[in-house]
C-alpha cells in the first residue's frame, strides 16, 4: 500500500500517475487532498467548477461532488476505464482522505514525480479546499 501526500501536487498530472499506476494493481491511499493545486486562473476555474456542479436536475444528474476527496477521486475515475471491470477493481483499491486519517499517521509518506508544482509557469493556480468552498462543501 502506497500513500502519496497531495500537498502542492498538481491535481490533473497526479491523477494521470495514480491512475495508471491502479492499473498495475497498486493499492494506493491520498491524504490532504484539499491542499492538491489545480492550475489556472481562479475566476475561470471557480465558473468551471459551477457550471458542472448546476448541470443537471435532482433527480436525473449528473452528479458531481463539492467535497475536495470526492472531486479528486472523481478525477482519477475519469481517467480510468470504470465501467469494466478492471477499472471498477483498480478505483476500489484507491482511498482518498481530506487531512491525515489515525491509522495513517505512522505511515511513510511519498510524492508524486512530475506532478509537483514547480512545474507550473505561472502563478496562477488555486487549492482543491479552495473550490470546494465555493462550490458550497463543508468539511
Amino acid at each position: 500500500m502506497t500513500v502519496i501526500n497531495a500537498d502542492g501536487l498538481i491535481m490533473g498530472r497526479l491523477a494521470s500517475i495514480v491512475a495508471k499506476r491502479l492499473l498495475n494493481g497498486e493499492s494506493i491511499n491520498i491524504v490532504n487532498a484539499e491542499k492538491a493545486v489545480i492550475s489556472g486562473s481562479k475566476v475561470t476555474t471557480f465558473r468551471e467548477y459551477e457550471e458542472i456542479r448546476d448541470m443537471g436536475t435532482r433527480e436525473f444528474g449528473p452528479y458531481f461532488p463539492k467535497r475536495p476527496e470526492r472531486i479528486l477521486k472523481r478525477t482519477v475515475r475519469g481517467m480510468l476505464p470504470y465501467k469494466r471491470a478492471r477499472g471498477r477493481e483498480a478505483l476500489a483499491s484507491l482511498k482518498v482522505y481530506v487531512g491525515v486519517p489515525e491509522e495513517l499517521k505512522n505511515s511513510e509518506f511519498t510524492t508524486v514525480e512530475g506532478a509537483d508544482m514547480n512545474r507550473l509557469s505561472s502563478s496562477k493556480y488555486l487549492r482543491i479546499g479552495d473550490v470546494s468552498h465555493k462550490i458550497g462543501a463543508k468539511f
